[in-house]
């Protein structure tokens, strides 16, 4: 978290704190007693609140959370109960953040963590949340902590440690520290550089200074183990057949008897999106795959072919090319592109709606992904990292009703419903292709004359990637046109074409991601191929950034 250098206090206490001061008078009562939760009615669905409060690891706390079977939700930390409560909480986990709890206007958590008794566990500015709010001491730390630290337990029979070893490697990101502990609450663990590394009170409240939730803290996974499963009394009932049936009855609640259309793209996210909504209501959907012009070549026969051939479904082919080129025409920023091709695809299926005697409802395969990085009510302390077309890029007025069922699904969740239902595994194991298409793969002003290049470009990699038996190990391949020009020479004459970014990363959900370490050969092979068979191109590149600080699509 980031260091501030405003005078730390203790905040006043305003009628929302109510709770929170009933919670200290009970601490009071119960200093050195034990800390176990009554027995609760046992609920048909379960699941863990994540509490966010800007942390670019809030995502990752709940893919931990779900790898452990258990539904778990990023919510921003101004909900209120009503917005969480149809989760059936268990648990509720603060996330970490940049802000610092003594500044003005820093973000708290809501009354009702304290006022519902649930296991609590705040993650680094998710524990000076609790202790400031529970009448500890937040101060800036004269020695910061970034990166790795070794924790040593005070206390070795934590129900929270347990099966843990008694040092252990942690990842650290903070600069300031807990100086003094709430009522009711004691010290577990420290580090050379944090006193108060770990605290626990009663009512299984419970703080972490580091973070468990990434790889860097090799027992983190356990640690969270054992506040789901050991203190929130979690029953592991997040599975795909569970969700497939969960959703099944979802979408049939929701329609009704509407008739829905839905927009299939080719990839797993939208197959899987239309295979549940068919499920559910059979012939009331109509599936519409948009030839939007920004497809890759020969991406328009090969969908409509496997879909065919794999879903027995309404299938209808529409070929608006030139009405999304020329939207696009002038159009630079890639936000723009982004909104107005987002924008567009809602107008022509609200076209296609009145011609299908006017659908009610329009089906998308938005992903948690798309939901977590387009800034959203859902997710307002974070920063928007780009708009996607399917979320942020949405028009206001739009008259069709949205059915997501995969809104909160991770890729790699998404890919295992995909298996469960039965899909073939060509789409299964298809990579992600973006929304926008080759839009924000064309960097600057999109042309007809530039996607040709541009799709020649990126046949030639996916044909090397396929070639060289890498296309499954990838989670990304592509190539993109950038907007430079080099100097180059062939056949001793001069040359002036366009520089083209080769692009490959492996990833487990897109949240983050690394550049692929490809074999030279086959760089080889791609950079001489594209050289020689695309006359306007001149120079290959290949990226090696990471995500972060790059994303995986470079607009």
């Amino acid at each position: 978290m980031t260091v501030h250098q405003s005078t730390p206090s203790r905040r006043i206490a305003t009628s929302d704190d109510l709770e929170v001061s009933a919670y200290l008078e009970i601490a009071k009562e119960k200093e050195g007693q034990g800390s176990q939760r009554p027995e609760e009615t046992p609920k048909v669905s379960e699941g863990v609140v994540i509490i966010d409060f800007g942390s670019q690891y809030s995502h990752l706390i709940a893919r931990r959370i779900r790898e452990l079977n258990v539904y778990s939700e990023v919510v921003p930390h101004t909900s209120a109960w009503e917005d969480v409560q149809a989760m059936n909480p268990k648990g509720v986990i603060l996330s970490g953040g940049p802000a610092s709890v003594y500044d003005e206007g820093a973000p708290l958590a809501p009354g009702w963590v304290y006022q519902k008794k649930m296991p609590v566990l705040g993650i680094c500015y998710g524990m000076q949340v609790l202790a400031h709010q529970l009448g500890g001491r937040v101060t800036p730390s004269t020695k910061r902590e970034y990166g790795h630290a070794v924790l040593h337990q005070n206390v070795t029979d934590s129900a929270l440690f347990q099966g843990m070893d008694v040092s252990m490697p942690v990842w650290m990101s903070h600069g300031d520290q807990i100086q003094s502990l709430p009522p009711g609450f004691s010290a577990l663990a420290y580090t050379d550089n944090s006193p108060i590394a770990v605290m626990a009170g009663f009512d299984n409240v419970f703080g972490l200074q580091f973070h468990p939730e990434v790889a860097h803290t090799p027992q983190g996974k356990g640690i969270l183990e054992n506040f789901l499963y050991r203190i929130c009394g979690c029953q592991s009932r997040w599975t795909v057949d569970n969700f497939v049936h969960s959703a099944i009855q979802k979408v049939r609640d929701q329609v009704g008897d509407g008739k829905v259309i839905c927009a299939l793209s080719g990839g797993v996210d939208s197959a899987v999106t239309a295979t549940l909504i068919h499920r559910a209501i059979g012939n009331q959907l109509t599936c519409i795959f948009v030839n939007n012009g920004l497809l890759r070549r020969e991406e328009a026969e090969r969908v409509q072919r496997t879909f065919q051939q794999n879903l027995s479904m309404n299938l209808l082919y529409m070929d608006v090319s030139q009405r999304f080129l020329e939207r696009l025409v002038g159009v630079v920023d890639p936000e723009q592109k982004r909104k107005v091709i987002g924008e567009e695809f809602i107008r022509v299926f609200e076209d296609a709606a009145t011609e299908l005697s006017d659908a009610d409802f329009l089906a998308q395969g938005t992903l948690y992904p798309d939901v977590i990085e387009s800034q959203t009510s859902e997710n307002q302390a974070s920063a928007t990292i780009k708009t996607h077309h399917n979320v942020g890029g949405l028009p206001k007025d739009m008259n069709l009703k949205l059915v997501e069922p995969l809104r909160y699904l991770f890729k790699d969740e998404i890919r295992g419903v995909a298996s469960a239902l039965g899909l073939p595994e060509e789409i299964v194991m298809r990579q992600p292709f973006p929304g926008p298409g080759l839009a924000i793969r064309c960097l600057g002003e999109v042309t007809p004359e530039k996607l040709e290049i541009l799709r020649a470009c990126d046949w030639i990699v996916m044909d090397e990637i396929k070639g060289a038996d890498l296309y499954r190990h990838l989670w990304q391949t592509f190539a993109v046109l950038t907007d430079a020009r080099s100097v180059g020479v062939m056949g001793d004459f001069r040359t002036y074409g366009y520089a083209v970014a080769v692009r490959a990363v492996s990833s487990e959900d897109a949240m983050t991601a690394d550049w692929a370490r490809l074999p030279y050969d086959v760089l080889a092979r791609i950079s001489s191929r594209i050289v020689n068979e695309v006359p306007e191109v001149n120079r290959v590149v290949y990226d090696i950034t990471s995500k972060p600080p790059g994303t995986i699509e470079w607009e």
